[in-house]
């Protein structure tokens, strides 16, 4: 878990950090329109810093933290604006929590968890089923050179 507090000035490091990473949470403050605005450009410097074999199906949950400030009477993005965002990039697992009075937190971590082991996991299911690929591709074309061999002698 690395937290920028949402500082352009850590996007510099970011390729030393996002690479090999099996999740990205991105947290924004629902009471700071800009913190939402940003939330895109965010996506996009992490795909291109940690560059996933899959983009695509790259694994992100967003956050939108800071429910509990002014009894959400300061609130500038809503829940449909925040999950519909997400909806557009691929269903993203959305979360609303307060930090502060722990409301929503472990199911947001919880979340990560999952989805980071799952993603893991297909990360070495993928790797080892190339392998497996790779030793039955070799392992027939020895066969195919054995055949050529003895079909040889028989010929001759």
């Amino acid at each position: 878990i690395w937290d920028t507090a949402g500082q352009e000035r850590f996007q510099s490091l970011g390729s030393a950090f996002y690479r090999g990473a099996d999740c990205c949470v991105i947290v924004f403050d629902v009471n700071i329109l800009r913190s939402f605005e940003t939330l895109n450009n965010w996506r996009e410097e992490f795909l291109k810093q940690a560059d996933p074999s899959d983009p695509e199906s790259f694994p992100f949950i967003v956050i939108g933290n800071k429910i509990d400030i002014d009894g959400g009477n300061s609130r500038m993005v809503s829940e449909k604006k925040a999950r519909d965002w997400c909806a557009s990039k691929g269903n993203i697992p959305y979360f609303e929590t307060s930090a502060k009075e722990d409301y929503n937190v472990d199911e947001a971590f919880l979340c990560v968890a999952k989805t980071a082991l799952a993603s893991e996991h297909e990360q070495h299911d993928m790797e080892a089923n190339m392998f497996i690929d790779a030793v039955i591709s070799e392992v027939y074309q020895k066969l195919l050179q054995k055949l050529s061999r003895e079909e040889g002698a028989l010929v001759e």
